[in-house]
């Protein structure tokens, strides 16, 4: 029961679901997620942990930056059955299909640049 409610926690925000339609096509910068979102690092920071906590996405750090990307294979089944879910939904919904979209254009911009304005 305590996984069903984490979960259902982190699904009960729609950045927190945005995230989760993000990281279908792949794994981003914490940066990428704070111009995807346009939120404070400090709130983007926040959702990740709740997110990581529900067993939805995992973490890897690089330097001083973190990646975050969907659970894997090893994640528990209600984990991935809530991240197919949300991708399945995606698909068939207009509004979430325009999050896909962002994160093409997000793709097209250097990270380097995009990850020097968070540096300060």
């Amino acid at each position: 029961m305590k996984e069903f409610l984490s979960i259902t926690k982190a699904l009960s925000d729609e950045n927190r679901v945005r995230v989760l339609i993000y990281l279908h096509g792949g794994e981003l910068c914490v940066c990428e997620l704070i111009e995807l979102l346009g939120l404070a690092p400090s709130t983007v920071s926040k959702h990740m942990a709740i997110l990581y906590q529900a067993g939805l996405v995992e973490t890897r750090k690089a330097g001083r930056w973190v990646y975050y990307r969907l659970a894997g294979k090893e994640a528990s089944p209600c984990a991935l059955d809530a991240i197919r879910w949300v991708g399945a939904c995606a698909e068939r919904d207009a509004q979430m299909a325009e999050h896909v979209g962002q994160v093409k254009k997000v793709h097209k911009m250097s990270r380097s640049k995009l990850c020097e304005c968070y540096r300060k």
